[in-house]
């Protein structure tokens, strides 16, 4: 073992002496001839293990251990004390500086060397223990990393198998539901068409009666009067018309439902996101319009010239609601304590914008709402993170966007911020 030893003693006898019975057990030997030198040798070459006599000129023996224990770099470093003070005492105050090891003048060569030896093989265990302690570590680390990871990995496919049996059970239930509201909405919408054809020959076989003949019985113009027929005449057909748009209107919730619960195939497919965006407002619609707290929130779309991009359109749908719901909830939260008339006076606002920026396609979705502090925002996409009360959100919501949105597509989904001014959700998709 080539070790690296510091003899510290001011008598060049002992010096001579040792340093050549050292270094002829294969040993480095470095000289000091006091305190002040040793601790300048070892900031140039650290010792495996360290001589020091006590009785020194300028700084002793103990004064210069003291300094060396109160060294991190040097503290470790076993140091045995060779000297002429053999008082129980002064052996103590040795020890308890930090030496491993006292030595009293006159010494024995081979008794010096045994107990060198003992000490630099307890000094190699120490550092191998040392080093298995912190490879150790470094394997517990990293088992803890993997741990974690496999944790992170497992959430990830629980929100996947969540998200994947919601949007499953979802399109089957609107489907269904579409269905079952197709057909007596199809029967109607057909026979108001023949009825409204049907009225207006009605309307102007009676037209024909009165101009043909103008002079009724008494019991005719009395019911004419009673059913205030000139009045009926214009408003029957705005009613039928009425119904008509009424019937238009189910079929057009019933396809936004349709598209926005479409059931995903296992592979990409062309998708256009405005038709996305326009049926997720389609349901929400009745937490947009007016009510007794504040008007309609005014929604804005600035669609760009954007084309069709392949994804899975029933998750991105999903993302969509989950954003667009809470900008409603940011908006409703900013209205609390403020009266009908101060909203209507500060409408709140939803703004979305479609563009391409290089090879992507940008969906950005900004509220008016009450925004979000940065410890917040920082939060926002943590699964099970949520700031709303119990029983109104989960926390999965924005976890299972994200995750939508940049595992599932390749994409990117950010978001900005700024208390009191309103939230801004940037959804990055791949073209």
């Amino acid at each position: 073992m080539n070790a690296k030893i510091l003899l510290v003693d001011d008598n060049p006898t002992n010096l001579k002496v040792l340093s050549g019975a050292m270094a002829d057990s294969g040993w480095t030997i470095l000289v000091a001839t006091d305190g002040e030198r040793a601790l300048k040798q070892v900031e140039y070459a650290l010792p495996d293990l360290i001589l020091l006599d006590v009785m020194m000129p300028g700084m002793n023996g103990f004064e210069t251990c003291a300094k060396l224990k109160s060294n991190p770099i040097t503290q470790e470093i076993p140091v045995i004390f060779i000297t002429a003070l053999d008082e129980a005492i002064d052996k103590v105050k040795g020890l308890n500086l930090g030496a491993v090891d006292y030595i009293t003048k006159p010494f024995q060569q081979e008794e010096v060397l045994a107990r060198v030896g003992v000490h630099l093989k307890l000094r190699a265990l120490s550092k191998k223990l040392s080093e298995q302690n912190e490879l150790l570590e470094n394997l517990v680390e990293e088992r803890t990393a993997k741990l974690k990871q496999a944790m992170r990995d497992l959430q990830q496919s629980q929100l996947q198998l969540v998200q994947n049996e919601k949007m499953a059970t979802l399109g089957q239930l609107v489907a269904g539901v579409a269905h079952e509201i197709n057909n007596p909405v199809g029967f109607i919408a057909g026979n108001l068409s023949q009825a409204d054809q049907d009225v207006q020959n009605l309307l102007k076989l009676i037209h024909l009666y009165q101009t043909e003949y103008p002079n009724t019985s008494d019991n005719i113009a009395a019911f004419i009067d009673e059913i205030d027929l000139e009045f009926l005449s214009e408003d029957l057909p705005k009613m039928i018309a009425s119904m008509q748009e009424g019937t238009e209107r189910i079929r057009n919730i019933s396809t936004s439902l349709k598209t926005f619960s479409r059931l995903d195939s296992h592979s990409l497919v062309e998708f256009n996101v405005h038709e996305g965006i326009d049926s997720t407002l389609v349901i929400l619609r009745h937490r947009i319009k007016a009510n007794e707290q504040r008007p309609e929130i005014e929604v804005v779309r600035q669609y760009g010239e954007v084309p069709e991009i392949k994804c899975y359109p029933g998750q991105l749908n999903q993302v969509f609601m989950n954003i667009l719901s809470n900008a409603i909830d940011a908006v409703d939260e900013s209205n609390e304590g403020h009266s009908y008339k101060e909203i209507a006076a500060n409408p709140n606002r939803i703004l979305i914008r479609t563009y391409v920026e290089k090879s992507s396609l940008i969906i950005a979705i900004k509220d008016n709402g009450c925004g979000m502090s940065e410890s917040v925002r920082t939060q926002i996409f943590d699964h099970l993170f949520t700031t709303k009360a119990v029983g109104r959100g989960t926390g999965l919501g924005l976890s299972i966007s994200r995750q939508i949105i940049e595992e599932k597509h390749g994409g990117k989904l950010s978001c900005n911020s700024v208390v009191g001014e309103g939230t801004e959700f940037s959804i990055e998709l791949p073209i």
